[in-house]
């Protein structure tokens, strides 16, 4: 992010989108979520890194997903989830303000489910284990 640059989760309100707030941060929907209740937990303070992350963020944010993750149960009743965070352009990070993505997965919702989040790199999301 350049000086001219400013940064849209420092600069914009949850507003209607918030699910919880906690010292560290919030919880809210995805403006263009990948299923329903599809959330973020978001850090007040600005830093584009997960390994960035101070230890007493850590543990707020994570109480955050916690938190979230029984509000989405009890609205949508998800079979599963994916939590993912990008870190870098390389890993698909778009916003350079840490992000942490609670992602409700549905039966059905893909063919497979097989290999969950190895699905960012589409060959390399089904493998076949064999036994020794």
């Amino acid at each position: 992010m350049n000086a001219d640059e400013e940064c849209r989760f420092c600069v914009s309100k949850p507003g209607r989108h918030l699910l919880i707030e906690s010292e560290h941060g919030f919880a809210a929907y995805d403006r263009y979520p990948a299923s329903p209740g599809h959330f973020l937990v978001i850090p007040y303070r600005h830093f584009a890194s997960y390994f960035d992350i101070r230890d007493d963020e850590l543990v707020d944010l994570w109480g955050l997903v916690a938190r979230g993750k029984q509000i989405v149960d009890e609205q949508y009743h998800p079979d599963g989830y994916n939590i993912g965070i990008n870190v870098g352009h390389w890993a698909g990070q778009s916003i350079h303000h840490l992000h942490i993505h609670v992602i409700p997965r549905y039966k059905g919702d893909v063919e497979n489910p097989k290999g969950g989040v190895r699905g960012v790199i589409p060959h390399k999301q089904t493998y076949n284990v064999t036994p020794d």
